[in-house]
């Protein structure tokens, strides 16, 4: 991964991870309060109704017997203490003697406190303190789960962030990828051309075998001009411009073949040719475009001094090379744009994704077969392009 995917892949990530972990903060903020106030309101209710339990066991002795003896409360986290008219402790089982007369209900740090006033002249008792735990220990609990929660959702958002990030970088990995080897590809098919008309002029002025620099000069030449055809043809689209005339699709193979017939001499390829006649009507540039493509392959794929057999007869158009091969695995992505047979020989990887877009748009049957270091042969059908 390069610089700039990484700066890529963490943008997304902390645009992702930041603002889903904000709208989780806001859904467990409003989750967290809504859990304090059940908890505030059920801790309320049993010390409420513990008061209320022990109030009328004050008021229920007094009145039978003229005095209280406290006894444990049924629930087992709740205490409770007993308090005159000078707030001074009658009976008390609390944590602390510091107790908030003048509130009815108060927290600290570790306990919760009711303050019930039974305000009966003739009972000695003035105020029912209840007291428990337990309402701090939820609510710490509560705030326990509540940043697990937090940071086992940050962790599940910032995993399936990054998963989802290589899912999308990957086809734009891809092409990256594939343009990087493009452009490679593109140095190296540009450049032996280039470097043999160098050559070849230097050669020339020197009076060096003139008539061969002539033949490299001329073949140099075409491959440029084929690749740059090619690549134009490719990076600008032409697909969409179509001028569809009848023509003679045998005259365009002898075009052809005249056309590359100089290129093949300086491998000392012999291309052999039995063309017939077949009328066609389609883009005659498109046309050119399929069978130079598949002859211009057929010289790049091929041994030196190896021959090349182009027929058409009736509507099929077949190129046969003797060449190198295309293995299995690669026979499944020759047809992709920037795909090459060989890593070895030139060539844009375009010509072949040309060739299949063309054919696409004709209805052209398009089929091959190959194997490794015997050759390959191509076949186009043009039945279906009617005249």
């Amino acid at each position: 991964m390069n610089k700039n995917e990484k700066k890529a892949l963490f943008s997304f990530l902390s645009i992702y991870v930041g603002s889903s972990l904000l709208f989780l903060s806001l859904a467990v903020y409003t989750y967290y309060h809504k859990e304090l106030k059940a908890l505030d309101r059920q801790c309320s209710i049993e010390m409420v109704s513990a008061a209320y339990q022990i109030r009328g066991d004050i008021l229920k002795s007094y009145m039978i017997k003229g005095g209280y003896q406290p006894k444990e409360l049924i629930n087992p986290v709740l205490k409770f203490g007993l308090f005159d008219y000078n707030n001074n402790a009658i009976y008390s089982e609390l944590s602390t003697e510091a107790i908030r007369f003048n509130k009815e209900a108060y927290e600290t740090k570790t306990h919760t406190f009711h303050v019930h006033e039974l305000n009966k002249k003739d009972v000695p008792i003035k105020y029912i303190v209840i007291e428990t735990k337990q309402g701090v220990l939820d609510k710490l609990e509560l705030k326990h789960f509540i940043w697990i929660l937090l940071a086992a959702s940050a962790a599940c958002i910032s995993f399936i962030g990054y998963l989802l990030s290589k899912l999308l970088l990957k086809p734009v990995t891809e092409k990256i990828n594939h343009m990087d080897k493009f452009i490679k590809d593109s140095a190296h098919e540009l450049n032996t051309p280039i470097a043999v008309l160098r050559t070849s002029v230097s050669m020339l002025k020197k009076g060096k075998n003139s008539e061969k620099m002539m033949q490299y000069i001329t073949s140099s030449t075409k491959q440029i001009s084929e690749a740059f055809n090619d690549l134009h043809f490719a990076v600008f689209d032409d697909m969409s411009d179509s001028m569809n005339m009848k023509f003679n699709l045998g005259d365009l193979c002898c075009d052809s073949v005249d056309f590359f017939d100089d290129i093949a001499l300086t491998k000392s390829i012999k291309i052999h040719c039995d063309i017939g006649t077949h009328e066609v009507n389609m883009d005659r540039n498109k046309a050119q475009k399929l069978v130079n493509n598949l002859i211009s392959n057929a010289i790049k794929y091929s041994h030196k001094a190896s021959e090349i057999m182009v027929t058409l007869d009736g509507p099929i158009l077949t190129v046969q090379d003797f060449g190198i091969g295309i293995s299995e695995e690669e026979q499944k992505t020759i047809f992709k744009r920037y795909e090459r047979g060989s890593n070895n020989e030139g060539g844009f990887g375009i010509g072949l994704d040309i060739v299949s877009r063309i054919c696409n748009e004709y209805d052209i049957i398009l089929s091959f077969e190959s194997q490794l270091k015997v050759g390959s042969t191509f076949r186009l059908d043009f039945a279906k392009v009617k005249v």
